[in-house]
């Protein structure tokens, strides 16, 4: 089979990253970049492909199979329609959109150009996440109570249009989804501005779903960036930190029995810590070899438009709530 040819628009820091795990890949060529910083050039050198300051000609002059998409979230929309009318297949960097009706277009010309349209939510592709996912599925943690994630840290500066829930949120909201295979029946939320006067930069949200919870808190103003999740079910307690890939399992130990009175009561021992393996891997990499094995053997993504525009309904609801 053919090398999948590729390009990338977009040469910001997410860009770059594209473009280098493109170069790495078997079976792929990485063809060309798009900026309109004519600084990103250097990317085009780094990488042996060529380079354009307008992406449509791009479009018109290059071989291209599929690309990603990382430009700012406001010119999603113009630049994903212009890549699906040309037949391209399309990875764009999460939000899919900064609007549902934006996003629904999106999803329905890629419908009707018959290509593959995923979007970014790249922590689906954490080598940990999956297997939590897998113990999950297995059962290990008994039936889920609840869900905790924390997303924090300092200001990102290449951040210049989408708040802290749009920008961070939206990835935990995509893995509560992904998780449960539902999405939230209530969203409560609190938020505001500490340090940027335009954007909320800190915010707290609680999803009710069909017999668990979910506690999400991100921010931009914590001094150190932490990103974990933990997990709480009838026969146990998960921990996973997104960062170092760590997964640890506390398997519960505990009889039901009656006190003196008569009284139900539950009693607990220690617990048993199992330390999880998890093969490390680049979250990015396992995503885009996903998004090439779709476009290579007409897979539908695992993290498709319509899966993206979930994730952003549950956002907005947040942010139009406050």
């Amino acid at each position: 089979m053919k090398d999948v040819n590729v390009a990338v628009i977009g040469i910001g820091a997410m860009g770059k990253n594209h473009a280098r795990v493109y170069s790495e890949l078997d079976g792929v060529k990485l063809v060309a970049v798009a900026d309109v910083n004519e600084g990103a050039e250097e990317t085009a050198k780094r990488h042996n492909c060529r380079f354009y300051k307008d992406y449509r000609e791009m479009l018109k002059k290059e071989n291209i199979d599929a690309m990603s998409i990382a430009v700012p979230t406001k010119l999603h929309k113009d630049v994903t329609l212009d890549a699906i009318r040309a037949k391209k297949h399309v990875l764009i960097e999460k939000p899919i959109t900064d609007n549902i009706r934006d996003a629904e277009e999106l999803i329905r010309e890629a419908r009707q150009n018959k290509v593959k349209l995923m979007v970014g939510h790249v922590e689906r592709f954490n080598p940990a996440v999956q297997r939590l996912k897998e113990i999950i599925d297995e059962g290990r943690l008994g039936k889920l109570t609840s869900m905790i994630a924390r997303r924090v840290g300092l200001f990102p500066p290449r951040i210049k249009d989408a708040n802290v829930i749009i920008d961070l949120a939206v990835h935990d909201i995509d893995i509560f989804h992904y998780i449960t295979g539902t999405e939230p029946k209530e969203v409560y939320s609190s938020s505001g501005r500490a340090l940027i006067d335009k954007r909320e930069d800190y915010a707290e949200l609680f999803l009710k779903y069909e017999g668990v919870t979910g506690f999400i808190q991100v921010n931009w103003i914590t001094p150190i960036k932490i990103r974990n999740l933990s997990i709480t079910g009838t026969k146990g307690y998960a921990e996973l930190d997104y960062l170092t890939q760590e997964l640890v399992l506390y398997e519960s130990n505990y009889k039901n029995g009656y006190d003196d009175f008569g009284d139900f009561i539950v009693k607990f021992g220690k617990p048993n810590k199992v330390e999880i393996g998890v093969e490390q891997k680049e979250p990015l990499k396992a995503e885009l070899e996903h998004f090439i094995d779709c476009v290579k053997n007409g897979k539908e993504p695992s993290v498709n438009g319509e899966t993206a525009l979930a994730a952003l309904k549950v956002a907005l609801s947040v942010v139009s709530g406050n």
